[in-house]
């Protein structure tokens, strides 16, 4: 009777641990297509024109995604003398594509740049994923980010020049982690960037659910391996260990949307002894006002310009 007994309570803790399993990834999956399998658009009263800027022109292409999936970008160019090298733009989440950046492509467009700058996976102009059309993850930004880079390198529909790179919050985190994938790329601005997918998680994650949330992070990381596979592994770290690229990190003490211990301040320890590396820290411009600093756009076009020589 005895063992007969152990061998139920054993089958019914079994039969728990399995529900508790099955409840909690359940919750993840439908916590994460929340959040994630949308589509984000443009809203029509911030949309902003090439017709806005003197000037300034483009020209539309189309290329494939890792699923097939059509994005659409513009090559923006001012004026005709020769180009410097070519700005690969990646911009953030939960706005709609890269025309809400359209004032700060045009600053480096003025200054001597070929831009290209895409709608992402899920965004404006550019086809989604899943049954909303929408994003899918926060890695669909590296891997978006690593097919444009592609593409304007060997597509034959521009010029060969240096490529260099920046990015905006999710962009920031893109353009950081990509470099793995294209250590050619020769310099890199990351703005308000965060430092992986799964930080980031956890950190909204936390928000709503306090210390809770760690109880989950194993199931994400799983998660997001199943849909992304290497690109679920990918972190700012990583990339820029994997470059020589000059490096500009930006970023703000009040950021509420990304707090500077989640991108910033694990760059700093680790490279802040790089000469590569140039760190700026605000005290108040917040998540994306720092990105109307004259001083810190003009901080980056130098070193793009330094990296391009």
């Amino acid at each position: 009777m005895k063992k007969r007994a152990k061998k139920i309570i054993g089958i019914v803790f079994g039969t728990l641990v399995v529900l508790i399993v099955a409840m909690l990834w359940y919750g993840l999956v439908m916590t994460y297509n929340e959040n994630f399998d949308v589509r984000w658009t443009t809203d029509p009263d911030k949309q902003l024109y090439v017709s806005n800027f003197d000037g300034l022109s483009r020209s539309r292409y189309q290329f494939e995604s890792n699923k097939g999936q059509t994005l659409t970008g513009y090559l923006y160019s001012a004026g005709d003398k020769n180009k410097k090298g070519i700005v690969v733009f990646a911009h953030g989440f939960g706005g709609g594509g890269h025309s809400n950046y359209m004032d700060h492509l045009n600053f480096f467009a003025q200054n001597g740049y070929y831009v290209f700058a895409y709608d992402a996976t899920g965004n404006d102009e550019s086809q989604g994923l899943g049954k909303n059309d929408g994003v899918g993850g926060l890695p669909q930004g590296v891997i978006d980010l690593n097919y444009a880079i592609s593409f304007v390198e060997k597509s034959g529909n521009f010029p060969e020049l240096p490529i260099v790179l920046f990015g905006h919050s999710w962009g920031g985190y893109s353009v950081s982690s990509v470099t793995k994938y294209h250590p050619e790329v020769k310099a890199v601005a990351e703005c308000a960037g965060f430092y992986s997918s799964a930080l980031m998680f956890q950190a909204e994650g936390k928000k709503l659910a306090g210390n809770a949330i760690y109880i989950l992070m194993p199931f994400l990381r799983i998660h997001e391996f199943l849909k992304y596979g290497k690109y679920a592994w990918a972190n700012g770290a990583k990339g820029f260990s994997s470059t020589d690229a000059l490096v500009l990190i930006a970023h703000s003490k009040n950021d509420d949307t990304v707090p500077p211990e989640y991108g910033y301040d694990m760059y700093y320890k680790k490279f802040k002894d790089d000469p590569r590396f140039t760190f700026i820290l605000y005290e108040d411009k917040g998540h994306s006002n720092l990105l109307d600093s004259e001083e810190l756009f003009k901080t980056i076009l130098a070193m793009y310009d330094k990296a391009v020589k």
